[in-house]
């Protein structure tokens, strides 16, 4: 089968691999779309937990082309998506049911070979259906299921305020989502006034674009500050902002993936004399389900964010197009096209 491998780090091409065979309990999925997500260009520079060479690519959806020996739910034909993390169901993280904290987690596109090809393998219980739904929008179901397990975590409360920093796909992903969950206010900012347009299609109630003036403007809107403040950007110095803006009691969630090694400073004091709560929240646990169900119903809108759509032949290309295109948004791979 024709597939998308990463060789070693900055080092990618397309080439012929095996066709995986499906094992007792799993499902052979025929690729139809794939999401490169930021994780797969820490990937690609060799700068996440992955062994090489490896065939990334954990957001996708397709068909099912063949089953495993004990597979009772699933039946070729039938469309589907799958959660990528593979947890162990043995170790203390899983018995608590804290799966995406398992101790020995695999990843399908991180670990093991991944969608960014014709065929892919997840376990039955990794796996599930999407109905009528585009392949392109099922292929946006697992970042979605990451928002909702922060939402999860962070609980918010109807009426409450929010400020999100960041109007990429994640960014638009969360205001929708914290929109969903109850929220009345939604401030987003970004550097990119296009991006800032789209947030606002989306439900932000209010854009404010980054740059001299910022801070004014976002304290303006919400003089005693805001109940939950999101960063959805991963810059270590846009996290420490997020501070300036929290109201007592407030909610800093820490979205955004930051490089392993970097650091961000707060003042502790802060921390304390405002009951301040920060909480992060990691992939997705158990949080398909309901993603798909917002999709489906129409309350999250997930097709406006895709910007670009190459076939599997162009790969490399969509991965500088998804590092480094100032117009981008959600890159994904059109397999089915391939």
């Amino acid at each position: 089968m024709k597939a998308a491998q990463i060789q070693a780090p900055d080092e990618a091409r397309i080439v012929e691999a095996p066709e995986p065979t499906p094992g007792p309990g799993e499902v052979l999925i025929e690729v139809a779309a794939a999401g490169i997500c930021g994780t797969d260009l820490h990937i690609y520079h060799g700068e996440y937990e992955a062994t090489y060479p490896i065939i990334p690519g954990h957001e996708f959806s397709g068909t099912v082309a063949a089953v495993g020996a004990d597979v009772e739910r699933y039946r070729p034909g039938d469309r589907v998506t799958a959660d990528p993390n593979i947890p162990c169901n043995r170790c203390p993280a899983c018995q608590r049911g804290e799966p995406n904290q398992c101790e020995s987690l695999a990843a399908i596109g991180v670990t093991r070979d991944g969608a960014f090809a014709q065929y892919v393998v997840a376990p039955e219980g990794s796996v599930f259906p999407i109905g009528d739904m585009s392949f392109a929008a099922a292929a946006l179901v697992e970042p979605l299921a990451c928002v909702m397990w922060g939402i999860k975590r962070v609980q918010i409360q109807p009426g409450d305020s929010a400020l999100i920093f960041g109007a990429g796909p994640m960014g638009c992903l969360l205001l929708q989502a914290v929109r969903c969950a109850g929220a009345a206010h939604v401030v987003v900012t970004d550097v990119a006034p296009w991006r800032l347009a789209r947030a606002a299609e989306l439900g932000a109630t209010t854009t404010v674009l980054a740059g001299d003036g910022q801070a004014k403007q976002i304290k303006a809107l919400a003089p005693a500050g805001y109940d939950v403040v999101v960063d959805a950007t991963g810059i270590p110095e846009v996290l420490e902002q997020t501070f300036d803006f929290a109201r007592p009691r407030g909610k800093i969630w820490v979205f955004g993936v930051c490089p392993r090694d970097a650091r961000a400073t707060f003042v502790p004091y802060d921390v304390f004399r405002k009951d301040l709560s920060i909480i992060g929240s990691f992939a997705v646990s158990r949080t398909f389900h309901e993603s798909i169900a917002l999709i489906q119903g129409g309350a999250v809108r997930v097709e406006p964010l895709i910007s670009h759509r190459l076939p599997l032949d162009r790969f490399v290309e969509a991965l500088e197009l998804a590092e480094r295109d100032p117009k981008r948004m959600k890159v994904q791979i059109d397999v089915a096209a391939s």
